[in-house]
């Protein structure tokens, strides 16, 4: 009988350090696609999942205009352009929208067109990804599935060869 009770007691102890183990994973890793996101653009429209281009790689980037880190890695990636035409961004922020136009004019993004930027203005980003530092990186294939996510950047050569 003691042996009985020690093997329900094992099995609903691993049933439940299984189902907390799924509830401490962030949302992108138990929802591993392109996620239903809705920014607001500079120009005061919506961009969201629906409009993204089909069967390109998406990477979303979200920042904050003011990091240092998240300049750095948005010059890195309109100077290497040429290099990854073929890849569709989305960059987001919860920052107020004058913010994001100077950024967006910093950089000449509104010059690319496979780069939309714009205020996620539910914070839904942030949550999905469970965002502690920026710029947190999500790359998704032509069919839309997680490849990877950076939690603190990427190289263009990384992501050149993770999407080759």
């Amino acid at each position: 009988m003691l042996k009985f009770a020690f093997t329900i007691f094992l099995y609903c102890f691993t049933v439940a350090l299984n189902a907390q183990s799924k509830d401490t994973l962030p949302p992108y890793l138990q929802v591993p696609y392109v996620p239903p996101f809705k920014i607001l653009l500079t120009d005061s429209t919506y961009f969201n999942k629906d409009d993204l281009p089909s069967k390109k790689p998406v990477v979303i980037i979200y920042l904050s205009p003011d990091c240092g880190h998240c300049q750095i890695q948005t010059k890195d990636l309109v100077d290497s352009m040429h290099l990854v035409k073929n890849i569709f961004f989305v960059l987001t922020t919860y920052k107020p929208i004058p913010e994001i136009a100077a950024f967006e004019a910093d950089y000449q993004l509104k010059k690319l067109s496979n780069i939309k930027i714009g205020r996620d203005t539910k914070y839904f980003l942030p949550s999905f990804y469970k965002v502690k530092f920026t710029p947190f990186v999500a790359v998704y294939s032509k069919k839309g599935n997680l490849l990877k996510a950076f939690e603190n950047g990427f190289s263009i050569k990384v992501l050149q060869e993770l999407l080759d």
